[in-house]
């Protein structure tokens, strides 16, 4: 009887150790990192960030972070200068792109699948633009909807700025590289999603490109490219091809508080959670 008191004292006394240990970690991970942490850059990803940080600061009380978008090419800038320890962008920005030289020296940390639309004003009676009728509206060569099948009125073409992600990624994969033509009539220029999503919901005859996750409301609709709706099944099953990987930039492995976060945003909980449910989609869902 004594033995099996002893043996009985031993095993909840292991226990209690093993209990503590698993606290202890989880303590560990979620109230000893502090820091601040800045994250700069694509105005596409900032739904994302915005929603991460809440979570993680929610986990991890010391720690600050304030997140802003004013176009991808901004982010690896601001972690070039110091201002940001991440630089969240629509493109991997330590390898040369069209456009944007290699950003030397940093990490490209992949956080997210980012599918793209074509986006029109709710009054544009066309649901459906081929790749060589998008390159004819921003080349500046099909200037009526009605030579897409829609009704007599000039297109009013609304596009990013030279920076952009989004655009980066539009202009190859929905324009198949085609040229972006600025014209003096009917040609807008936006610096944001958020300004894109405002331009093209409020402008008559308009058209315009923004991620899927923007893509909310009555007065803008997404079409189809080349008969395929912008969908995030349509991705992940390879039919809807303008879509890329959402990357936060760092100078060099990240580090505390900074590489805390990144692994938050990629751990299984919110990839499968918040991140769903804002319409981008887990980078493991990408064969």
């Amino acid at each position: 009887m004594k033995l099996f008191k002893k043996i009985s004292l031993v095993a909840v006394a292991a226990a209690f150790i093993l209990s503590s240990a698993g606290v202890g970690s989880s303590v560990q991970a979620a109230g000893s990192v502090s820091g601040k942490i800045t994250i700069n850059g694509s105005t596409a990803l900032l739904p994302l960030s915005l929603q991460a940080a809440k979570e993680f600061q929610r986990l991890n009380p010391k720690v600050k972070i304030a997140a802003s978008g004013k176009g991808s090419v901004t982010g690896p800038q601001a972690v070039n200068k110091g201002i940001a320890q991440i630089g969240a962008c629509d493109w991997d920005a330590s390898t040369d792109v069209p456009g944007f030289k290699a950003f030397a020296g940093q990490v490209a940390n992949k956080v997210a699948v980012i599918p793209f639309a074509t986006v029109v004003n709710k009054n544009v009676g066309v649901d459906n633009l081929t790749t060589d009728q998008l390159k004819g509206i921003y080349s500046g060569k099909i200037t009526n909807w009605k030579e897409v099948g829609g009704s007599d009125a000039d297109i009013v073409v609304i596009t990013r700025a030279f920076g952009s992600g989004t655009r980066v990624n539009y202009q190859a994969k929905a324009l198949g590289g085609g040229d972006i033509v600025k014209k003096a009539k009917n040609y807008k220029e936006v610096g944001s999603s958020g300004d894109m999503k405002t331009a093209v919901s409020t402008t008559p005859n308009a058209i315009g490109y923004i991620d899927l996750v923007y893509v909310s409301g009555g007065d803008m609709k997404a079409v189809k490219h080349n008969g395929v709706a912008a969908t995030v099944d349509n991705v992940i099953k390879g039919t809807y091809k303008i879509w890329s990987y959402g990357y936060y930039m760092t100078k060099g492995q990240p580090t505390g508080a900074t590489k805390a976060f990144i692994d938050y945003v990629q751990s299984k909980k919110f990839q499968e959670g918040s991140l769903k449910k804002l319409k981008f989609i887990p980078i493991s869902a990408m064969k």
